[in-house]
């Protein structure tokens, strides 16, 4: 028997796990634990706000496929953790919390007027996968395998254990045994039923008009490989979920970028049998309704998830596969490759060339921006001048409204789980976590963070964090001192007409949208990080080079029309998203 805490036997099975990294900030609530983390050699990674750390973990894990843990102490620390763990479970990452609460005595139910006490458990409950609290010692080890299994297990999300800091930090006399993770939770990829691999095939084969949509499932399977074979021997188009751009390379002939929205939609109508991977297909795929899909009675749907409560969700599922999509499209391939002779490739071919041309004339047209050389800059110039600046494989976060669609308007995806954004939940601030968190999954990587001046004014002092971590994060601000999305919508509630004719409303036409500045490089420089500030297009492409290479973190303020950056391309789609489809 030896003395130990209930947050040694934490450490102890994160260890087990292989967790090399936990993220938080520390405090005295649970010492036990973060003790036995340095003891054992797993880094924690200390962000200046807790919900960062969330966000932190969320793109550790996404970019990984390790389990991201975040950790936060009672009361004050969980509930600023808590806008983070919401995030996290709408974008589908694998992040474990941890967190302390106050003594048993008096929580659970609360006493009545207990300091920094209020139902941990029950509040994150309500928005993650699982959520527990331990009541005693001898449970914990049950209870963290309980939550590590429900970790891996389904689609991915947040899972939380709660730890009374009197277990947390108490010595027991114990010898607690620490279960490899094969004793207590699967390790192989869910394989599918052979019969349903089979049923697939003849569909696919059979169809005129085959297509795939590929979701963030694929990315957590790293089924990057077996989709490319999939795809170019079907011959068959490959859209994606926004969160899962870049699954296809986006030179490939086959891909459908998602940007290209009413290509989108024509390729969904022309299919007649569809393959869904890893996707929920939710709003941002309009629900899989017509007339943005062909309706369901009219196309065979082939629906693959390793979470049962996906199938069907939103789609009728014909055929629906409770699978690893990576073993799923791996089995596809090699039953497709018996079958080569038997796919009709020449209509197949002729119909993706004709999305190849609608692509082109896109991007033809988007790219006109490009020749305003006007100061302050037209904002299309910055994921272009990014792009020659940042090696192909950088990771690219997205953070910010109309900041946002003009990156992924004017970037395109060419390496896999490379762009990390709130797809799902367009959470503001969260970049500059996720940015932190992207360079300790890839260090020696520049990540790239392309984000607007509100969305920055969230969470700034994160820059410190990025300095103090010797993290090579470039966060290149889009300023136009205004709340943009927001005003283009208020100017069409207010003054339609007046704003269709001039593009713009004075200061006094519209409702506190507008903000003063920040000279958001020289707040970078206050925190020792590098800062510069352009607003002249033909300036761009050398001060992002300066950026990337000053081996710290780097802040470029970029000065954009403000008007210009109201307009973003696609809002119109994104208007029509939120309207549900008749079909």
């Amino acid at each position: 028997m030896v003395q130990t805490t209930g947050g040694e036997v934490l450490a102890r099975m994160l260890q087990a796990e292989g967790v090399e990294k936990v993220f938080g900030i520390i405090d005295g609530t649970y010492f036990g634990f973060y003790s036995a983390l340095h003891r054992l050699g797993i880094e924690i990674v200390t962000p200046r706000h807790e919900t960062c750390a969330a966000h932190m973990a969320g793109t550790y894990a996404r970019l990984t496929g390790r389990l991201g843990v975040c950790m936060a102490s009672n009361g004050p620390g969980v509930a600023n953790l808590l806008p983070g763990l919401v995030v996290e479970q709408g974008e589908g990452n694998r992040v474990l919390a941890i967190t302390s609460a106050r003594r048993p005595g008096i929580m659970y139910p609360d006493r009545g007027g207990s300091y920094q006490c209020f139902d941990q458990a029950g509040v994150i409950g309500r928005i993650a996968k699982w959520s527990a609290a331990v009541s005693s010692f001898e449970r914990v080890p049950e209870l963290m395998r309980k939550a590590l299994r429900r970790s891996w297990s389904g689609r991915p999300g947040v899972v939380h254990l709660d730890v009374p800091e009197t277990i947390m930090n108490g010595k027991v006399k114990a010898e607690v045994p620490i279960w490899p993770p094969a004793q207590y939770r699967p390790l192989a990829p869910m394989a599918p039923a052979p019969e349903q691999v089979q049923a697939a095939t003849d569909w696919l084969v059979a169809a005129q008009a085959p297509m795939i949509h590929a979701g963030s499932g694929v990315i957590h399977a790293t089924a990057y490989e077996a989709l490319a074979r999939v795809a170019e021997m079907l011959h068959a188009p490959v859209t994606t979920s926004w969160a899962a751009r870049g699954v296809l390379p986006e030179s490939s002939a086959l891909a459908i970028p998602m940007p290209h929205v009413k290509l989108n939609h024509q390729v969904r109508n022309d299919a007649d049998v569809v393959l869904i991977l890893g996707s929920r297909v939710g709003e941002t795929d309009w629900w899989g309704k017509p007339p943005y899909w062909r309706a369901p009675g009219q196309q065979k749907t082939i629906q693959v998830d390793v979470d049962a409560e996906i199938l069907g969700l939103n789609k009728p599922a014909d055929l629906a596969v409770q699978a690893d999509a990576k073993r799923f499209l791996e089995l596809l391939a090699d039953a497709l490759e018996a079958r080569r002779a038997q796919i009709a490739l020449p209509a197949r071919q002729a119909r993706v060339q004709g999305y190849a041309k609608t692509i082109r004339d896109d991007r033809a047209g988007w790219d006109k921006a490009l020749a305003d050389m006007r100061v302050p800059m037209h904002p299309a110039h910055i994921a272009h001048a990014c792009a020659k600046v940042f090696p192909r494989d950088s990771v690219l976060v997205a953070d910010g409204g109309n900041a946002t669609i003009w990156a992924m308007f004017h970037h395109a995806a060419q390496a896999p789980n490379a762009i990390v954004s709130t797809f799902k939940f367009g959470m503001l601030g969260a970049g500059m976590s996720q940015a932190i968190g992207a360079a300790v999954a890839r260090p020696g990587v520049p990540v790239l963070c392309i984000t607007g001046d509100g969305a920055f004014g969230f969470h700034p002092q994160e820059v410190e964090t990025a300095v103090r971590l010797g993290a090579r994060v470039v966060y290149v601000v889009l300023a136009d001192k205004q709340w943009g999305m927001v005003k283009m919508n208020q100017q069409f509630m207010l003054r339609p007409f007046k704003t269709m004719l001039f593009k713009q409303l004075g200061p006094e036409e519209t409702i506190k949208a507008d903000l003063g500045e920040i000279a958001f490089d020289q707040l970078a420089q206050s925190m020792g990080a590098h800062g510069e500030r352009v607003a002249d297009p033909a300036q761009l492409e050398a001060a992002l080079t300066r950026a990337r290479d000053c081996g710290r973190c780097a802040v470029v303020h970029v000065d954009v029309d403000p008007v210009q950056h109201m307009w973003a391309p696609g809002l119109i789609h994104f208007k029509k998203m939120h309207e549900e489809p008749g079909g």
